[in-house]
């Protein structure tokens, strides 16, 4: 009855106030209620609800899908961002019951432009009070319709689910706006625009697959842009040919399964992202293309490409490819460095001297989720495969996950100090965005 109430009641000043010099924001009418609706809708039956599996995997230890979300580790309340907006140095006058005991209810867009301001990767990405009041629609039918995408009752969202929307996703998805408005400036009118492919390099299980998820959702429902979906998982070796990677490395743990540099089709990636590249507005009006994808499941866990019949087709004209994986952007490093910190990885190494040509060159946009300790990767893995035992589904057991995730380690150790410091091959730092996490997955800085 309280939600009721509040939907139809209709205020008579305005919403918005701040101790900080902002625009006149007394005669404009911004009504959040006008951008939501208590009418919610499943997922959508797009392309991109094939990954609708991979990010229910992501569970916390307990947790299920309920009709608060879909399972999301961040859809779980917890006081983790009690801390980061308490101490964080930039508010922007009071934080108004910001921290109730009970789920936060989004009540007003004062509180919401309050929240939105104390984010940590505001100041970052150059968004101010004033540039986000100018902005407050957009940053309200954004945070909508991620609600409506992970089924969650946007005037009743946990402190977690406010900060995981409004500080992370949103932000995020309008850098990558900027970066496609900035990528069509660059080209003359009437000439034929290629896609702008950004690439999201991101340990596993840090939540990229999720965030890719929504972005997609938000350039279909809030930019009216076509994009595509990618994971470097799609280009794994078949499983005959894994067998063949095996033969031709014996005893060489990093190239037992698949995961390293050497165990994908480079041929098959290049014929992709070629082909997606090329839905342009003049060439591909109406044309559609399959994108690759893998079964992970196969083969008791070896995996194999998914039958094509299965492989989700897209239409161009496309505005932007979303290109994810955990090992985007890593360069090979001198052999002496890479044996220091594991033998077995001088192959690889080798191996990730065909990548650039093959993966990198084709982004021209990158997002680095970066972390503080590649341990994180094991135990964000170990909760995702508890909650699935918990939920009744096939997990690894806990020795099944170190030996699994200790075959990513040593590239993790050679790779993410350099990517971090110096970025992947041939990026502009002017569109590259560090976003560092903690280990509940929360952003804590950009860069």
């Amino acid at each position: 009855m309280v939600v009721v109430m509040d939907v139809l009641y209709q205020p008579t000043k305005p919403l918005i106030t701040s101790s900080s010099p902002s625009p006149s924001i007394s005669d404009r009418n911004f009504n959040y209620y006008a951008h939501v609706s208590t009418k919610y809708h499943p997922l959508p039956s797009t392309s991109s609800s094939f990954r609708l599996h991979r990010i229910t995997s992501q569970l916390a230890p307990n947790s299920s899908k309920t009709d608060a979300g879909y399972g999301c580790s961040w859809m779980q309340d917890n006081s983790t961002y009690k801390s980061i907006i308490a101490n964080h140095e930039r508010r922007h006058g009071p934080l108004h019951s910001m921290f109730p005991s009970s789920p936060a209810q989004v009540s007003s867009v004062e509180d919401l432009f309050e929240f939105i301001c104390s984010g940590p990767l505001i100041e970052k990405l150059g968004f101010t009070p004033e540039t986000i009041a100018e902005s407050i629609d957009k940053w309200l039918t954004n945070g909508f319709h991620v609600c409506e995408l992970f089924n969650l009752n946007e005037l009743y969202l946990t402190i977690p689910q406010k900060a995981r929307i409004y500080h992370y996703y949103i932000p995020v998805f309008l850098w990558c706006e900027q970066q496609i408005s900035d990528h069509r400036s660059t080209f003359k009118d009437g000439d034929d625009i290629p896609p702008l492919v950004i690439g999201f390099s991101a340990p596993q299980g840090c939540g990229k697959t999720t965030l890719v998820f929504a972005l997609d959702y938000l350039f279909s429902k809030t930019a009216g842009r076509k994009s595509a979906t990618i994971s470097i998982d799609d280009f794994y070796l078949t499983y005959d040919e894994q067998a063949k990677l095996r033969e031709k490395n014996p005893g060489n743990a990093l190239l037992e399964f698949r995961g390293n540099a050497g165990s994908h089709d480079l041929p098959l990636s290049v014929e992709t992202l070629t082909a997606v590249s090329n839905l342009t507005k003049e060439v591909s009006s109406g044309m559609k293309m399959k994108l690759p994808r893998y079964d992970k499941s196969a083969y008791n866990g070896r995996g194999d490409r998914a039958d094509p019949s299965t492989w989700p087709e897209v239409e161009g004209p496309l505005s932007v490819v979303l290109f994810e994986g955990w090992m985007l952007g890593f360069k090979p490093l001198p052999a002496q460095v890479v044996k220091a910190v594991d033998p077995q990885l001088e192959i690889v190494n080798k191996n990730l001297e065909a990548y650039y040509d093959a993966w990198d060159k084709f982004i021209k946009s990158w997002i680095i989720i970066k972390i503080k300790d590649p341990s994180c990767v094991y135990q964000w893995r170990l909760q995702a495969e508890i909650g699935m035992r918990e939920a009744g589904n096939p997990g690894m057991t806990d020795e099944e996950v170190m030996d699994f995730v200790s075959r990513y380690l040593p590239a993790y150790n050679a790779y993410l100090p350099t990517l971090y410091t110096e970025g992947p091959k041939g990026s502009d730092s002017n569109h590259t965005l560090i976003v560092e996490i903690d280990e509940q997955r929360n952003p804590i800085l950009a860069g």
